[in-house]
């Protein structure tokens, strides 16, 4: 299981918990369609997507403001259990617990039917999304 857990600004203490059982990929952002989604402005719509590699899980930076480890910009990084990273200069951090399976080594063959299986749920998410777009506008 990853878990991640969004830290208080001030004394980071965990002020909203998700866990993610049996996932390949994570995607982090202000879209609905996200599996975790965070409204703040300095979050892009897609900031953020941990996916799960062979041996553990990476961190992909994806927003315009970027991801940051330690203060120090990030693309992609390997993820060790208990890291915080934050959501552009001044957003949100995340603190990111592996548990004993998710460090278990994983084959890509189930890794790419995991990861398009989760790809065909975010399409079809972002089609409701349109549709509900759509029926809302009166125009």
């Amino acid at each position: 299981m990853i878990t991640l857990h969004l830290l208080h600004p001030i004394d980071s203490n965990p002020v909203q918990t998700w866990q993610f059982e049996q996932s390949v990929q994570v995607s982090i952002g202000r879209s609905s369609i996200n599996d975790v989604v965070l409204l703040s402005s300095v979050v892009s719509r897609h900031h953020v997507e941990l996916q799960r590699q062979t041996m553990g899980w990476a961190v992909i930076s994806k927003g315009a403001n970027g991801t940051y480890l330690n203060g120090e910009a990030v693309d992609k990084i390997q993820v060790i259990d208990g890291m915080v990273i934050r959501l552009a200069t001044t957003g949100p951090k995340m603190q990111i617990r592996l548990d004993a399976l998710e460090l278990e080594p994983l084959s890509q063959a189930e890794i790419d039917a995991k990861i398009l299986v989760k790809n065909l749920e975010r399409q079809e998410a972002q089609r409701r999304e349109r549709m509900t777009i759509l029926t809302n506008n009166p125009n």
